[in-house]
């Protein structure tokens, strides 16, 4: 069972749709992340670079997930924008032995955090420190200073360290995700009553 079938169980929800975005600079580790979460079964074997987009769909007994795999290369960040609106989470992942980049993931993260279709919803954000296995990888602590999370107060946020290709943090960020999903769907429930 693969990790997002896990996470529809515990959401409990009937044919829920849930469209999440992961975002994040070209060679992060988001591809990485994505086949981790998938069914064993469907996981692939060998992991290329995105160029584009990749959309991946997973049904489990109660949810339906698709997922956005937005390339990070600059020249595709601009795509990221169009898929915003129809979003209910959003995964960044971070590659924490890339000190050079992080400018630029703090860039695009304001980028994001700042855009009209995201700005006023309350969407939860998920941050994966990706690589910690390697030997000058940042911690999640520094990682979280560097692109100064402690400033996103209209939005839940959580950040991991991850470890992608041998699947570590992972189970982590998404029990914290299926909390905000489920507390988000419990809201809206409330609402429509």
């Amino acid at each position: 069972m693969g990790l997002l079938d896990k996470l529809s169980g515990w959401l409990g929800l009937k044919k829920k749709e849930v469209n999440v975005l992961c975002l994040g600079l070209d060679n992060s580790g988001k591809t990485t992340i994505i086949n981790q979460l998938k069914p064993a079964n469907t996981q692939a074997q060998e992991i290329v670079p995105t160029i584009g987009f990749n959309i991946e769909k997973f049904k489990s007994s109660s949810l339906s997930f698709t997922v956005f795999d937005m390339s990070g290369q600059s020249r595709y960040r601009n795509l990221w924008e169009h898929y915003y609106k129809e979003s209910h989470a959003i995964i960044f992942v971070i590659d924490s032995g890339d000190k050079l980049r992080m400018v630029v993931a703090k860039e695009e993260l304001d980028i994001f955090l700042n855009h009209e279709d995201i700005r006023s919803k309350r969407i939860p954000v998920l941050f994966f420190a990706n690589k910690t296995d390697l030997r000058d990888a940042m911690s999640s602590v520094k990682v979280s200073q560097m692109l100064s999370l402690e400033n996103i107060r209209d939005k839940p946020w959580h950040i991991c360290a991850s470890n992608a290709i041998k699947g570590e943090g992972l189970q982590e960020g998404l029990d914290w995700l299926h909390e905000q999903i489920a507390q988000s769907h419990q809201n809206n429930e409330q609402m429509n009553d």
